[in-house]
């Protein structure tokens, strides 16, 4: 999966159905659908800290420990399986990242607050040269 990451097919559980939508007489006999399903919780080949944080970023997609694709854009069985274990590849290493850095705060320096304030006087003597006097009518 990544450079020190691989998960074994045998983890990987496959599980094929009629697709939805066109596509001829193929349609209603090919089973081109694919779901794959990985149990994230339960997998030995992910390290253990690595396992918590995925499980963790990914727990509104888990039931039960198990992180379940669906692929069936292709109408091709083949082609469908390929685009799950890239889906796959991709949520998981999302998931296991590390965390960005933390923001370090900062204040907006005493130029760029003056810049600020002349540029809200400005444009408040603008708006007001666009009023027309209502009580000299």
């Amino acid at each position: 999966m990544t450079d020190r990451l691989v998960i074994p097919g045998g983890e990987l559980h496959e599980r094929f159905s009629r697709s939805s939508g066109p596509g001829g007489q193929g349609v209603n006999t090919a089973d081109s659908r694919v779901e794959l399903s990985f149990d994230v919780a339960g997998s030995p080949a992910i390290p253990a800290d690595l396992r918590a944080r995925a499980v963790q970023r990914l727990e509104g997609r888990l039931v039960d420990g198990v992180l379940t694709i669906a692929a069936s854009e292709h109408r091709a069985q083949l082609a469908n399986r390929e685009a799950a274990r890239e889906r796959l590849v991709a949520l998981l290493r999302a998931a296991i990242a590390p965390p960005p850095p933390p923001r370090r705060a900062t204040k907006p320096s005493r130029a760029a607050k003056q810049r600020r304030l002349d540029e809200k006087r400005r444009r408040s003597q603008l708006k007001k040269n666009r009023r027309v006097d209502r009580g000299q009518q």
